[in-house]
């Protein structure tokens, strides 16, 4: 990518690599007018590289349709803005996890995703939504309704986690130490979860203490979880090594929950923001069976993935040279005006919208209809009881370019 190749916008853009834009609020204005004036964005970094901005959906439905000219391959740079490569998949330097499906190519990626996908698939899944429907109805019960409360911790949290203590036969207290390893393999930029090196270090090897445990367990006695098939599966004719087994597990752990629970938790702000919402999901139910899909769209938890370009070519008439970095805006595509009109707007009626909350193409979230149905089950349980929702105070965020993620979400739900 040479010099003459960018054209800068005529108004000033903040860096969107930088955490701290997203601290107070997600830009949407700046994501807005880059979509206008300069969807293929060129955003410089502190170091001297730097990548192309996507914030247009078809741009970045176009690349996601293409891996073999737009790669997330691990020896390419993978799946996040810096170089996992080169600082580790979390960042954080480590050298013992090995390179999860998501930083692979095709057709490396499609032997990994056939042996995940039915692990998934609705014969698997038979009779889980009832056992989360009585999960969530327990968590709910045990909300004081009428009084704040911070609502991560009671339910936007532990909902998606104790549905993976399930999937992979954990002990259902598992969900807080795994809630404490999530938030350290995303929270790279956020002080309140990567406190040290040396903690970040700690956790680590507290992780990959427990995880050598359930591989060694799962392979000596499998069973039919989903640590039992990370652990067992064969790639090329090759047994997984624990390397591998580590990398994709924390890809579950991280994919899985992330965007239920800040999914959740937006959604329960956006009700709070608009009444009248809530007021067509407690009178009309069957709303809720698409209705998550507008939830996803509008909180749009994983804000962004990056691609790199394989070879010479050209998004939205922009030269990319090979090589270049391609972060794709999921945040800022969900709200493209040509797509979904008046996109800021929450909408429960919008219906089944393809939005980008799960990615798309090669690289779509195996996991998004369950992400889904704990969505429908949890909002169809609170319809039964909470009137309305009362945000009592500003929620923190994640300080991260990465996750939309509400670190509190203090309150009142207004029983019926």
């Amino acid at each position: 990518m040479t010099a003459a190749a960018i054209t800068p916008p005529d108004f000033p853009v903040t860096d969107l690599k930088d955490p701290d834009l997203y601290v107070d609020h997600v830009p949407h204005d700046v994501f807005r007018r880059l979509r206008q004036e300069q969807p293929v964005y060129w955003n410089p970094e502190s170091d001297g590289s730097g990548f192309w901005a996507l914030t247009r959906y078809a741009d970045i439905v176009e690349v996601s349709k293409r891996p073999d000219l737009f790669s997330s391959a691990h020896e390419n740079g993978g799946h996040r803005i810096f170089n996992e490569n080169e600082v580790g998949l979390t960042g954080a330097g480590e050298s013992a996890i090995g390179v999860p499906f998501i930083s692979l190519d095709p057709p490396l990626h499609n032997n990994y995703r056939k042996f995940i996908m039915p692990a998934v698939s609705p014969n698997r899944l038979a009779g889980i939504e009832e056992r989360i429907a009585a999960r969530c109805a327990d968590l709910i019960t045990q909300i004081p309704l009428g009084e704040a409360v911070n609502l991560v911790p009671l339910l936007s949290a532990p909902l998606p986690l104790l549905t993976l203590c399930e999937l992979f036969d954990l002990p259902t207290d598992m969900w807080v130490k795994l809630y404490d390893w999530t938030n350290a393999f995303v929270g790279e930029d956020d002080p309140d979860f990567r406190q040290s090196l040396e903690a970040m270090g700690a956790i680590m090897a507290e992780f990959i203490a427990f995880s050598q445990g359930l591989f060694e367990d799962r392979r000596a006695r499998p069973g039919t979880d989903l640590g039992t098939l990370l652990a067992t599966m064969e790639v090329d004719g090759q047994p997984v090594a624990f390397r591998e087994f580590l990398g994709n597990f924390i890809l579950a752990l991280v994919g899985a929950n992330e965007t239920t629970r800040n999914s959740l938790s937006h959604s329960v702000c956006a009700f709070s923001d608009h009444p009248g919402e809530w007021e067509r999901i407690r009178d009309d139910r069957d709303l809720l069976k698409t209705a998550v899909r507008e939830m996803v769209r509008h909180a749009s938890p994983v804000m962004h993935m990056r691609r790199t370009a394989t070879a010479d070519t050209q998004i939205g008439g922009q030269r990319i040279a090979k090589g270049d970095k391609v972060v794709m805006w999921y945040i800022a595509a969900n709200r493209d005006e040509s797509v979904f009109p008046d996109a800021d707007r929450f909408d429960v009626g919008r219906g089944n919208i393809q939005h980008l909350g799960f990615g798309a193409g090669q690289h779509v979230c195996v996991g998004s209809r369950l992400a889904e149905m704990q969505l429908r089950v949890a909002f169809g349980l609170l319809a039964d009881t909470v009137a309305r929702f009362e945000v009592v105070a500003p929620p923190r965020r994640f300080r991260s370019n990465f996750i939309n993620g509400l670190k509190n979400l203090d309150v009142r739900m207004v029983p019926s």
